[in-house]
């Protein structure tokens, strides 16, 4: 197996935001992608990733291979890769080998782990509400709903999405309406649900790796966000409600 990619961002800031709400993870390798699922340890959250093969240079391999990896250790050594570095990578002797080659040429070697739980997949689901917005404007409304509380709700008309949150004396609103840059689709009547904020900020670090989020949703129902780049990359989340009763 070996693996090239010129843009090295997008492994390396993939696999940040991703050790932030898990440790361990199996990356399988296929003919067509990397991908990682994962569930946080909490079952609060579950990530779902793919780096295409067309985002790299170079991608050469045998057969499909899965791997085990403590997240924190990778990451700690893919902050290393420079803009201008090609980074490859390969396995070997039981241990991810990369190298980052550029002005200088640097390997790093990890080891595998095993892994004991069950293969995790992504939950078939139904969801009545779909908004298409700038990732940058879902991270600016969670940052002001983070001011007040803990928790926001999300709620979807058909014309507007707002996002709230209320403290103990304080309370924030942020009304997106319908237009070019923020897309709504609902089907039936409008939803409503609640999410942890602490989640959420962990998940949208995702959007300094593409322009846009598609944020899925039905009534006090999972909620799913997926961030996108063409012929490169897909990270999604998937967050378990929090009752009104909690």
């Amino acid at each position: 197996m070996k693996l090239a990619l010129a843009e090295p961002k997008y492994l390396k800031d993939s696999i940040s935001i991703i050790s932030e709400l898990v440790n361990e993870a199996r990356m399988k390798i296929t003919s067509d992608c990397i991908e990682i699922i994962a569930m946080d340890p909490a079952n609060v959250a579950m990530v779902a990733f793919k780096l295409l093969s067309s985002a790299f240079v170079e991608y050469d391999i045998e057969k499909p291979t899965e791997l085990g990896i403590n997240l924190s250790n990778l990451k700690q050594i893919l902050k290393r890769a420079g803009s201008n570095e090609t980074m490859i990578i390969e396995t070997a002797e039981n241990r991810l080998k990369i190298t980052l080659d550029g002005n200088t040429k640097r390997t790093f070697l990890i080891p595998l782990i095993d892994l004991e739980e069950k293969e995790q997949k992504v939950p078939e689901l139904k969801f009545t509400a779909k908004i298409k917005t700038s990732s940058s404007t879902l991270s600016s409304s969670i940052e002001d709903a983070d001011i007040v509380a803990e928790s926001v709700t999300f709620a979807v008309e058909p014309q507007r999405f707002i996002i709230s949150a209320e403290g103990d004396l304080s309370k924030a609103q942020v009304e997106i309406k319908a237009s070019e840059s923020t897309k709504i689709e609902l089907k039936g009547e409008a939803v409503k649900a609640r999410y942890s904020i602490e989640y959420l900020k962990k998940m949208m670090t995702a959007s300094k790796l593409c322009e846009n989020v598609s944020i899925s949703m039905s009534n006090d129902y999972p909620l799913k966000l997926e961030y996108a780049e063409t012929d490169k990359l897909m990270i999604a989340f998937i967050l378990a409600p929090r009752i009104e009763n909690d």
